[in-house]
């Protein structure tokens, strides 16, 4: 995957033991007609850079998130998942629509190390999904992200995306390890294509540095102005 994200570095900061994170639901757009197009927007423990370079990844990763993706038809689909690298991300049944206020919550057991829980709130329908399961993680990083997956092509070419024309994603009152994520510029990502081109960019952080905007096919990306309630 490539990714538009803010990550927390192990680096500069500590181990990750738990993570959570709001934000709207994105209303998702075809942007090229008669393409199917894919997107994902979630926070999680793992996967990211582990220095600045980005010359060491952490090859673990407990994610859970939205998708929201777009048929060749032009029709929208969104849904809520979890997944623990290297199994395959799996759907709930958790209704979800574009506008909802979203919550998700990712953390070990203080009692039982490896023991996470996963919990996907739709605050907006009061309606949640929950699952305790065993994960052995490196604790790398942390991340709240907007990405579409590297798609390879029946004839073997490699691309990016494509991504949809996603509204803005507007991620807030972000923690790790039980704290606000006190956000710097330094941790940010872009979403690049191979040829480096841009396709989705983050803001700078918000006045109180727990959130921040994610922003697809635009050139700057504005800070958010208002707190999600």
């Amino acid at each position: 995957m490539r990714r538009s994200a803010w990550l927390l570095v192990l680096a500069v900061r500590t181990t990750f033991h738990s993570i959570s994170g709001e934000w709207l639901v994105p209303k998702a757009k075809q942007l090229k007609a008669g393409e199917a197009e894919y997107s994902s927007s979630w926070i999680g423990i793992g996967g990211g850079c582990l220095d600045t370079a980005c010359t060491l990844f952490d090859s673990t990763l407990i994610q859970a998130g939205i998708g929201h993706d777009v048929d060749a038809a032009g029709s929208a689909d969104y849904y809520a998942w979890w997944e623990t690298v290297p199994a395959p991300l799996i759907r709930t049944g958790l209704v979800v629509r574009p506008g909802d206020h979203m919550r998700v919550d990712i953390a070990e057991s203080a009692l039982a190390p490896e023991v996470w829980t996963i919990t996907i709130a739709n605050l907006s329908t009061s309606i949640s999904f929950g699952i305790t399961l065993p994960y052995t993680s490196t604790y790398g990083t942390a991340e709240w992200v907007i990405e579409t997956p590297v798609v390879i092509s029946d004839t073997g070419a490699v691309t990016v995306g494509p991504m949809p024309d996603l509204a803005i994603v507007h991620f807030d009152n972000a923690t790790a390890n039980g704290l606000p994520a006190a956000f710097v510029a330094a941790e940010q990502m872009q979403l690049v294509d191979f040829d480096l081109s841009l396709i989705a960019t983050p803001s700078l952080p918000d006045s109180d540095t727990d959130g921040f905007n994610d922003c697809a096919h635009r050139k700057s990306c504005p800070t958010p102005r208002s707190e999600l309630r």
